[in-house]
């Protein structure tokens, strides 16, 4: 897991945790899939006992964004926010999620609220939370195909009719 500092550059620490933003305060953290459940699990057991939002990213268009050393960028990427009320800290997760294995742990376990999040992040980029009790879609037709959030889903063409508006001159 690598933690993050804000500022001039970026900066690792050599692979075991990482520092947040220096501007905000805000820890920002780097865990592996292996070590994902775990983090967050020390995160919540540690005071931060809300789950304030689990979102994706698909960074398609911007494969060399910068990141800390010796973290791999990979296509897609599970933003998490947790929250200590108590303490009044934040803590952004951003695990790597890479494209031909678009699976990241469940977190429904630690926070049920996460159930729709997942799912949203499952039908809108197409990636699978492993241990998830329902991953079905929450927000498209099951018979939808594809994931419209994903850069490469093709933008369709439906004709738009405004109510009152002229026909075609």
């Amino acid at each position: 897991m690598h933690l993050a500092h804000a500022g001039p550059g970026v900066s690792g620490s050599g692979g075991s945790s990482t520092r947040a933003s220096e501007r905000n305060r805000q820890e920002v953290v780097f865990p592996t899939r292996d070590q994902y459940v775990e983090v967050v699990r020390a995160y919540r057991d540690g005071g931060f006992e809300m789950c304030a939002d689990l979102c994706s990213v698909d960074y398609l268009t911007h494969p060399g964004r910068r990141l800390p050393e010796g973290v791999a960028p990979e296509r897609f990427e599970v933003v998490v926010n947790l929250l200590s009320l108590s303490q009044v800290k934040r803590v952004r997760v951003r695990l790597q999620v890479p494209e031909s294995d678009a699976v990241a742990p469940s977190l429904f376990e630690l926070y049920p609220g996460v159930e729709a999040m997942e799912r949203e992040a499952y039908d809108l980029f197409g990636i699978v939370f492993a241990g998830h009790p329902d991953m079905t879609r929450i927000l498209l037709p099951e018979d939808w195909e594809g994931h419209p959030l994903r850069k490469d889903y093709g933008v369709g063409r439906v004709p738009i009719q405004f109510k009152g508006a002229p026909g075609p001159r």
